[in-house]
């Protein structure tokens, strides 16, 4: 089987998942975005993936997305695909992160928030983040904490204080809310977080009524049907599309592509 039919093959499968879970819930699996997450895969990857009608792309790091995104804006005529950055942004990365993405789904504190909105008003850009939340409490996740923010005032109240903060920022438009749940082998034990997730969308948009909560990305390759069950309007997903993740480092660019196996041909 060829790299780009194991693409296809995959592609039809998630999105069957998708819209069965949506199904499920009783929602309409087109309000449900899958973004495929191309981090580490090549050029000829994500082009496979837009062969195959994917028009959403997610990258973790901003500097892979600036050498990728342009050589795939060049590749195809036409619309052109819209851009996720879903990975964690660094102060430094901001000016970078506004030059090659549409959407941020990681805007994980106000500084950050800042130094996009700066950068977008620069450009004159009007860009959608959405909040990055920690509602798991791991401390190696990234996101404000709201572990627990149902139970916990003192919590709750700062992190609505800094949705404050960044909601009136220039050049920003809130959108909603991303979380990552704990890596776990039965997705059924992660149901809590994307419901809690949901439930602080609630809670927002009753605090913040003139904002606009409506997304929430959450779920990926493990546990992305639980994700929809629970109200994911986006999910991000990677290995399910793509096959396992070529390794990638500055000294080994991204340029190979994996066969169906994921195997470095």
């Amino acid at each position: 089987m060829e790299y780009a039919e194991f693409v296809h093959e995959n592609v039809q499968r998630v999105q069957e998942r998708i819209a069965e879970a949506a199904l499920r819930a009783g929602r309409d699996p087109a309000a449900v975005t899958l973004v495929a997450v191309t981090k580490t895969f090549p050029v000829e990857a994500i082009l496979a993936g837009w062969a195959a009608g994917l028009r959403h792309f997610g990258e973790n790091r901003p500097e892979e997305g600036a050498e990728k995104v342009p050589q795939v804006n060049a590749a195809i005529e036409g619309v052109r695909p819209t851009w996720h950055m879903v990975g964690h942004v660094q102060s430094r990365k901001a000016a970078l992160t506004v030059a090659h993405f549409d959407v941020v789904h990681s805007v994980d504190r106000p500084k950050i928030a800042r130094r996009l909105s700066r950068f977008a008003r620069e450009a004159g850009r009007q860009i959608p983040i959405l909040l990055e939340c920690n509602i798991s409490g791991e401390p190696t996740k990234y996101g404000f904490r709201v572990d627990r923010w149902q139970e916990d005032q003192a919590q709750r109240e700062a992190f609505f204080a800094a949705c404050a903060e960044v909601l009136p920022l220039p050049a920003l438009q809130v959108k909603g809310l991303m979380t990552m749940a704990p890596i776990v082998e039965d997705p059924e034990t992660v149901r809590p977080i994307f419901a809690g997730l949901r439930a602080l969308q609630d809670a927002l948009a009753e605090r913040f009524p003139d904002a606009d909560w409506r997304e929430l990305s959450m779920g990926m390759t493990d546990d992305f049907e639980v994700a929809v069950e629970e109200g994911a309007t986006m999910v991000r997903i990677g290995r399910a599309l793509f096959g396992p993740r070529v390794p990638h480092s500055p000294s080994h660019p991204v340029t190979q592509l994996p066969n169906h196996r994921g195997q470095v041909r």
